[in-house]
């Protein structure tokens, strides 16, 4: 009987030291999506926006992004994704005059789940306040930020999501020594993602200032499980390799990265021929069409399972 009445009380506080580690560690979805803008020869050579934007929402719900930044949203781009995603809502305005002109880069997040503290946003220059290039940029670049709490966990976290210069080599450098700054005198002791478009692969000087900050972490280094089977820039072309991401998200340190993930889905659209292939490997019933694969984008999304440990906060 005593035996018994041990097991018991042994069962009983393996239950409540798990309840503990489940308050302790608050997982989130968290992902960075270029989704490409709307233009007309992406429709002329097939890619048109209205013929991707079901997909591009489809694998967001479908992969259950909790929160995630975009890059290249337009503002009717933005319409169409909170139509065809209402479950989110977001944080962002167009580059072009702090409004609805121009690229927005987005904070998307569950509204059910996360609660919108603060929220801003600053141009990558050196005037930081208005719409204007800075340094060797040939575009103007904003960053959007947003404080959040976590109402499953209480959980509070900040979201920086960014597109850096595609041409201006110092722009890319001084913009992430810029964001560190801001990330220093904004946000303390806390928990910080950042995401984004950052022109820039893992070998390049403004990799490394953040990567090297001992502020943020790469996801991709820090990852116990790591999903990526091409880098995150395709040209609409699913045949194309490389080693190259461009895309990154980066954590501060005590967030436990559990799996990082280059998503390359895919979809396909009817060819004019309408050609019909029949396969003698299959049941006569089964019949196998002509069609063309592409991508939802020319980038391919980044997700990454984190794990917030509030006892690894404290060391």
């Amino acid at each position: 009987m005593k035996s018994y009445n041990l097991k018991k009380v042994l069962v009983g506080l393996a239950l409540v030291a798990g309840m503990f580690s489940v308050a302790q560690a608050q997982k989130l979805n968290v992902a960075s999506y270029n989704i490409r803008q709307a233009n007309s020869g992406d429709a002329k050579a097939g890619n048109g926006w209205e013929r991707r934007a079901p997909i591009v929402c489809q694998l967001i719900r479908f992969h259950d992004f909790d929160i995630f930044g975009s890059q290249e949203v337009y503002n009717s781009q933005l319409n169409d994704m909170l139509e065809l995603l209402p479950e989110y809502s977001y944080i962002g305005v167009g580059r072009d005059d702090g409004e609805t002109k121009g690229e927005y880069s987005p904070i998307f997040y569950k509204k059910e789940r996360f609660q919108l503290l603060k929220s801003g946003h600053f141009w990558l220059s050196e005037n930081t306040d208005y719409p204007n290039k800075g340094w060797d940029a040939v575009l103007p670049r904003i960053c959007t930020w947003g404080q959040f709490k976590d109402k499953e966990s209480g959980l509070r976290f900040w979201f920086f999501n960014l597109h850096m210069d595609h041409v201006g080599v110092e722009a890319r450098r001084q913009s992430a020594l810029l964001v560190l700054d801001k990330i220093k005198e904004m946000c303390g002791k806390d928990p910080v993602i950042l995401t984004g478009d950052f022109n820039v692969d893992q070998r390049h000087q403004s990799y490394a200032v953040l990567k090297d900050s001992g502020i943020l972490e790469d996801s991709y280094l820090k990852a116990e499980i790591n999903y990526s089977t091409n880098g995150t820039f395709n040209d609409y072309d699913p045949n194309l390799f490389t080693d190259s991401r461009i895309d990154h998200i980066f954590v501060s340190p005590m967030f436990k990265v559990e799996r990082y993930g280059v998503l390359t889905d895919s979809y396909w659209t009817k060819k004019d021929s309408g050609k019909t292939v029949n396969s003698a490997n299959f049941p006569k019933e089964v019949s196998l069409a002509d069609y063309e694969l592409r991508v939802p984008s020319d980038h391919y999304p980044v997700k990454v399972e984190l794990i917030y440990d509030k006892k690894q906060s404290r060391r």
